[in-house]
């Protein structure tokens, strides 16, 4: 009995070391797993096809992350509905930092032209990574040689003109309503596919192209497109003899940005561990010179939160405008 006791006691014993060391510290086993962070691919949504701006941000941007995190990020074209497609991918998946995606302006503008059916709760920004103004481009030999030109010419043939655009309720689309209120009435031309869209301007199934001037970069360098106006308040130096959109008298700016989120209810570990790795991504010399290759704003960069202010504000910014 004396040694059935002692070892009962000891059973005792070993049973509240073993819960001591692990039963009450669901803490230790967490931080564990948080740090560990990630263990496996992280699944890179692009809600675009191939070739485009979005797309090319996110090939960089997977091939920096992944000398940082250690795991691979393979991007996955979802393109469809301006990018509603791709946010119902992310949406779906679970909220643990497994699955990443690209959401621009464009995607953004949605929430407030009734398109979209996600609200800003549904996701959490990690950072945007790019920032760039938006411009009207026609073909070379266009007989709009200036902005002045197309102006006139618009305001005496409303809706002759078509402007390649990304799709309906798009930033495009809320700067052609805006330029409607003003008496320049114009046909947009969804392209979905960036290849298409960049290209319909050279084929002459537009007669504009509304695009920022990074994403056809080749063809402003073959002189085969050039710009007739800038959506900012000011000018661009590669462009200084396009006006902008503020000199103008064109109260419109709604710069492109591209940003990289979550689904909402994620680690906020998990997304700091994100947002650190997007910042070291930002700064390195092959991303600072696709910037300078995107004619991005040098400030295009912001963290969480920074991010998560801007983008209510933005749509702030696109109420106001409708509104008008």
């Amino acid at each position: 009995m004396k040694k059935l006791r002692r070892a009962l006691v000891a059973l005792s014993l070993l049973l509240l070391a073993v819960c001591l060391n692990g039963c009450g510290g669901s803490e230790e086993p967490a931080t564990a797993q948080k740090a560990n962070y990630p263990e496996r691919p992280i699944e890179f949504i692009v809600p675009w096809g191939p070739g485009g701006g979005a797309d090319q941000l996110a090939r960089l941007v997977s091939k920096e992350a992944e000398k940082e995190l250690k795991v691979s990020l393979p991007v996955i074209n979802v393109p469809g509905a301006t990018g509603a497609t791709g946010m119902a991918k992310l949406l779906a998946a679970e909220a643990n930092g497994q699955s990443i995606s690209v959401y621009i302006a464009d995607t953004h503008a949605t929430m407030n032209t009734g398109k979209a059916t996600w609200k800003l709760e549904d996701f959490t920004p990690i950072c945007i990574m790019l920032k760039s103004p938006s411009y009207l481009f026609v073909k070379a030999d266009s007989p709009f040689k200036t902005w002045a030109d197309f102006e006139k010419a618009a305001k005496e043939n409303p809706g002759k003109f078509k402007v390649g655009i990304l799709g309906e309720g798009s930033l495009d689309d809320v700067t052609l309503s805006y330029l409607e209120s003003k008496g320049i009435k114009v046909t947009g031309v969804p392209f979905p596919s960036p290849g298409e869209r960049y290209t319909s301007i050279l084929g002459g199934h537009v007669d504009l192209l509304y695009e920022q001037a990074g994403d056809v970069r080749q063809y402003l360098e073959n002189q085969q497109i050039r710009p007739l106006i800038i959506f900012n308040e000011e000018r661009d130096p590669a462009f200084k003899d396009v006006p902008c959109s503020k000199e103008l008298g064109y109260e419109i700016y709604l710069p492109q940005f591209r940003s990289i989120i979550v689904k909402a209810g994620t680690d906020p570990e998990k997304v700091n561990i994100l947002a650190e790795t997007l910042k070291k991504v930002y700064d390195t010399a092959e991303y600072q010179k696709f910037l300078q290759d995107q004619y991005a704003s040098k400030d295009s960069y912001s963290g969480p939160e920074d991010t998560k202010l801007y983008l209510q504000q933005e749509l702030d910014n696109m109420k106001a405008l409708l509104a008008k």
